[in-house]
């Protein structure tokens, strides 16, 4: 049985980026040696990053001036080097859901924190829009998707402040314009390569301005200067994400990215508010592309497990929601077939007819 992936992270992968990955894992560029166990300072490797890099340059249109590394530890680990690296006195949080708010969490370390805005209090179901972002903080942090409740920035805000962005789940699913930021950074494992890897978009000439001692490891500055080599990088996931960036270029690029998001996501709601059994969670005008979640309408509660067999029965993985909104949530990253989509929409009508 076919099976489609919904899977919020780690997540699903074009096909052929697994196939050219397991490849490298037998014998990467004919050398005999297997990918996971050449050295990362290796003369075969060193362009790998290379062309990751010039690719994540070319699709994001980034400017002059940025450098772009890979990271271990996630964007969790990211949630303190953004503080240490940028926070002097003061920053600006916006808090629209779980991982926003464990990053605002680590900067209260190093000095104050402002919380410009919250929808907490509606589980956050929506994008706070109308707030005050103060003119003396050292920057404003945003969160672009929140996995777990289906919510999306998908445009680039305005700030009087420079801004930073946790791009986990929605990187290289629409343009940006990098400008506007100092630093965009992302977990790997939901849009670009397997878990294992951090990508970090960093200006250079932001760097270097808090007064605080920074460790050598926790220092932007340490991996500019070495170009991600200061330790040894997580290699096999970058060589996953330089074989994703040269698929998202085969394909047309950021924009027939945000095409193809755009399709499926308007397919997959238009379902849910047909379907009289299922309701969406997220304010219409905040609807995630990536993470589409829902549940059962009130009066069809009792249907939930059964339509969770129903569902996994016909190869749909991953769609259970996460436990703090519960019902579902169908993640359709890059790499998520429309097919696929059709499938769970094919599987939402038969349920519907039986019931």
């Amino acid at each position: 049985m076919k099976k489609h992936n919904f899977n919020a992270g780690p997540s699903i992968l074009p096909r052929e980026v697994i196939e050219d990955t397991a490849k490298a894992i037998l014998d990467f560029n004919g050398s005999g040696l297997s990918i996971m166990e050449i050295s990362h300072r290796a003369k075969d490797f060193q362009p790998v990053v290379d062309e990751a890099v010039a690719l994540f340059k070319e699709l994001l249109n980034i400017p002059e001036g940025y450098s772009v590394l890979f990271l271990g530890g996630g964007a969790s680990m990211e949630f303190c080097m953004v503080p240490y690296n940028f926070l002097e006195k003061k920053a600006a949080y916006l808090n629209t859901g779980v991982w926003a708010k464990k990053a605002m969490k680590e900067a209260k370390g190093f000095g104050e924190v402002v919380e410009v805005a919250s929808s907490a209090e509606a589980t956050y179901t929506y994008i706070p829009k109308d707030y005050t972002i103060p003119t003396d903080a050292d920057y404003f942090h945003i969160t672009t998707n929140n996995t777990i409740y289906g919510t999306e920035l998908k445009h680039d805000l305005e700030s009087p402040v420079p801004m930073i962005a946790d791009m986990s789940s929605d990187i290289f699913s629409r343009p940006i314009d990098v400008s506007k930021y100092i630093c965009i950074y992302g977990g790997a494992q939901k849009n670009l390569a397997p878990a294992g890897v951090t990508f970090v978009i960093v200006k250079n000439d932001a760097v270097g301005k808090v007064s605080r001692y920074i460790p050598s490891m926790l220092n932007y500055q340490t991996h500019i200067d070495g170009g991600s080599m200061f330790n040894t990088p997580p290699v096999l996931p970058i060589y996953s994400a330089m074989l994703n960036l040269r698929w998202i270029k085969a394909q047309g690029g950021v924009k027939e990215m945000e095409r193809r998001a755009i399709e499926k996501a308007d397919m997959l709601y238009a379902e849910i508010d047909r379907n009289k059994l299922f309701v969406g969670t997220a304010a219409k005008e905040d609807r995630s592309r990536m993470n589409i979640c829902f549940v059962m309408a009130p009066e069809y509660k009792d249907l939930e497990a059964d339509f969770m067999k129903f569902a996994t029965e016909r190869g749909m993985v991953g769609i259970k929601g996460h436990r703090s909104v519960g019902g579902f949530r169908a993640s359709c990253y890059n790499a998520m077939p429309k097919e696929s989509v059709q499938a769970l929409i094919d599987c939402m009508q038969e349920f519907e007819k039986l019931h």
